[in-house]
């Protein structure tokens, strides 16, 4: 059997699930955009990833107004504090661990007439 692999940009091993670092480390050579066009591609890539970030919304909002209809570009200090911190972010992205089958734990679920949630 396989015993680690790439499946839709994350790395799934024995150690747990985790962001592929090949492309973390373009992502950590990128230059700061200077048109709204780099920004878009960059805020794309890093979205796929957001799962992992924290306040991901929060932390890429400065750049997301610069997308905004009408709006000059001005790739500010707050942007590149922004972008720096995201791409900081992505390369140190934490390890999500699947659970400990072993241990008991509690599954608790909750449905509707088309979709069903869970919580581990």
């Amino acid at each position: 059997m396989v015993k680690d692999g790439i499946v839709l940009g994350h790395k799934i091993s024995r150690a747990g699930i985790e962001v592929d670092r090949a492309k973390i480390r373009i992502i950590s050579k990128l230059p700061p955009p200077n048109s709204v066009k780099p920004i878009r591609s960059f805020l794309g890539h890093a979205g796929f990833y957001h799962h992992f970030i924290r306040d991901f919304s929060k932390i890429v909002r400065p750049m997301t107004r610069l997308l905004e209809k009408d709006v000059p570009f001005d790739f500010s200090e707050e942007c590149m504090r922004a972008f720096e911190f995201l791409k900081e972010k992505l390369v140190s992205s934490p390890i999500f661990i699947a659970p400990d089958w072993s241990l008991p734990f509690e599954l608790m679920c909750d449905a509707s007439d088309f979709a069903v949630g869970t919580i581990l």
